[in-house]
C-alpha cells in the first residue's frame, strides 16, 4: 500500500475563537482531504496574532506533510497568514503583477473604490504556486518548504471551496495515491450504546477497514472506512462489513447511502408502497411536515397537514373529543390516537402521523416537560408510543420530529409485514 501523507488544518481568525462565526471551513477541508487519501490527525484554530500563528505553523510542519491554512489573506493589518508562513518557510515576498492586475480588474468590474492596501493581497512568497481566485481578490498560495507543502486559502467559504476544488485538489492528488473511502450505515430505533454493544466484536477486531459509531438526533450512524491503493480495493474491504452490519440491525437500517436522510428514506418507502401521508402536529408545530416536504418529489406522497396547537384546534380540526381532552388532557396517548384518526384527511391519506407533547413545565407537574405521544395510523391500524425527551424546547421538538418519522417508517414496514405473512 502507498505511503500515507499526513495533512493538518489550521484555521486563522480571532472571530472563530470568539465564536462570532462557525468554523465550517475545517469540516469541509477535513472531508475533502479524507476523500483524497490524506490522513488528518490535527486541526487547530489560532487568532490573528503573529507570534502564536508562527508557532502554530512551525508545530504543524514538524508533524505533518501538508499544512492547509484558511483565513488571514485579506488587505488589512491583522491579515498575517501569508507573511507569517513566508517567514517560517524562509521565503521573501514580491509583488506579483498578474495578481495585482486581477485585483484591479475585480474592483473595476464592480465599480468599487480601490485602495492601496488591497495590493497587499498581491504580495506573494517567492518560488510558490499562485492559486487564482475567481470569486474574490485574495489569491491562494502553495509554498514548497523542504519536503513539505503549505497551502494558503482565503477564509470566506465562497472563495475557499471553489479554489480548493479547482486548484488544490489536482495538486494534492499528485502527492499521494492512497485512497480512503467510507460508507455509512444509518440506523434508527437503536441507541448508540446498544448499537456499539452489538458490534463490539467488530470494533475490537478492526484494522482496515475501521468502524466508528456516531450519535445523531434519534439516529445512530456507523461509518466504515477503508484505505487502499484504489477505489475498487477500498470498496471491496468495506462491502462485507456493511453486509454484516445490515444483517445484525435488520430493518433498523434505513440506508447505507451518505446523501439519503431519514425523511428521504420515508418518502422513498411511501412512493414504493404507493401510500400517501398526512400529518397532524401539536408541539412540533409543522416540523414533521417540513422535513417531509423538504425532500424533492414529496408532493407525490404528502397530502395534507394540520397544526393543532391549542385544544380548540384539536377539537375543530383534528376531531378530538372534548371528553378525551378533559379526561386525559392534550398530552396523552388517547389524544394522539384521535388526532391520527382525523376525519377531514383520513380518506385522502393512507398514513397519518400525529404528535402531541409538553414543551414547558406544567403547573403542579413539572415532570411532564418533554413528555410526547406520537401515533401513526396506517389504513386504520393505529400504533401509539410514549416518549420522554430532554433538553430545551428546540431540542424536544427536534427529537419528537425525528421520532415521528421513525415511527411512520416502522408502522409502514409492520403493516406490509402483516399483509405478507399474516
Amino acid at each position: 500500500m502507498s505511503e500515507k501523507k499526513i495533512v493538518e488544518i489550521v484555521c486563522v481568525g480571532t472571530e472563530i475563537l470568539l465564536g462570532n462565526i462557525v468554523n465550517t471551513n475545517a469540516a469541509y477541508l477535513a472531508e475533502k482531504c479524507a476523500g483524497l487519501g490524506l490522513v488528518n490527525y490535527y486541526q487547530t484554530v489560532v487568532g490573528d496574532n503573529k507570534d502564536r500563528l508562527k508557532e502554530t505553523i512551525k508545530l504543524a510542519l514538524s508533524r505533518s506533510d501538508i499544512v492547509i491554512l484558511s483565513g488571514g489573506l485579506g488587505p488589512t493589518e491583522d491579515d498575517l497568514t501569508k507573511e507569517t508562513a513566508a517567514e517560517v518557510c524562509k521565503k521573501k515576498m514580491f509583488l506579483d503583477e498578474e495578481s495585482k492586475a486581477a485585483i484591479v480588474a475585480y474592483f473595476e468590474r464592480r465599480g468599487l473604490e480601490l485602495t492601496d492596501n488591497n495590493f497587499k493581497q498581491a504580495m506573494i512568497p517567492e518560488d510558490s504556486v499562485i492559486l487564482k481566485n475567481n470569486n474574490g481578490t485574495a489569491p491562494g498560495v502553495i509554498i514548497k518548504y523542504e519536503n513539505k507543502h503549505v497551502v494558503l486559502l482565503p477564509g470566506p467559504p465562497g472563495e475557499l471551496k471553489p479554489m480548493f476544488e479547482e486548484s488544490v485538489v489536482p495538486y494534492l492528488e499528485k502527492l499521494t495515491s492512497l485512497v480512503i473511502r467510507s460508507q455509512t450505515v444509518k440506523i434508527v430505533s437503536v441507541g448508540e450504546s446498544i448499537a456499539e454493544t452489538r458490534i463490539k466484536d467488530l470494533i475490537d477486531a478492526q484494522t482496515n477497514p475501521t468502524i466508528a459509531t456516531y450519535a445523531k438526533v434519534g439516529e445512530v450512524h456507523v461509518r466504515v472506512t477503508a484505505s487502499a491503493d484504489s477505489d475498487e480495493e477500498a470498496m471491496k474491504l468495506i462491502k462485507p462489513v456493511v453486509k454484516e452490519l445490515k444483517s445484525r440491525f435488520g430493518t433498523n437500517v434505513y440506508t447505507t447511502e451518505e446523501e439519503v436522510t431519514l425523511e428521504k428514506a420515508l418518502v422513498d418507502l411511501l412512493e414504493a408502497s404507493n401510500l400517501r401521508i398526512s400529518t397532524v402536529e401539536s408541539c412540533t408545530g409543522g416540523m414533521v411536515a417540513a422535513r417531509i416536504i423538504n425532500v424533492p418529489g414529496a408532493s407525490e406522497v404528502y397530502k395534507a397537514g394540520f397544526i393543532t396547537y391549542s385544544n380548540k384546534a384539536k377539537r375543530k380540526l383534528a376531531g378530538v373529543k372534548k371528553s378525551t381532552l378533559e379526561k386525559y388532557t392534550a398530552v396523552s396517548a388517547e389524544t394522539a390516537v384521535e388526532m391520527a384518526k382525523v376525519p377531514e384527511i383520513g380518506p385522502k391519506a393512507d398514513v397519518i402521523v400525529s404528535v402531541t407533547g409538553c414543551l414547558r413545565p406544567e403547573e403542579g407537574d413539572e415532570n411532564k416537560t418533554g413528555l410526547v405521544y406520537i401515533a401513526c395510523n396506517v389504513s386504520g391500524d393505529v400504533k401509539v408510543k410514549e416518549y420522554r425527551f430532554g433538553g430545551n424546547r428546540r431540542k424536544i421538538r427536534e427529537s419528537a420530529t425525528t421520532a415521528a418519522l421513525v415511527l411512520a417508517r416502522e408502522c409502514i414496514l409492520d403493516y406490509f409485514s402483516k399483509i405478507n405473512f399474516g
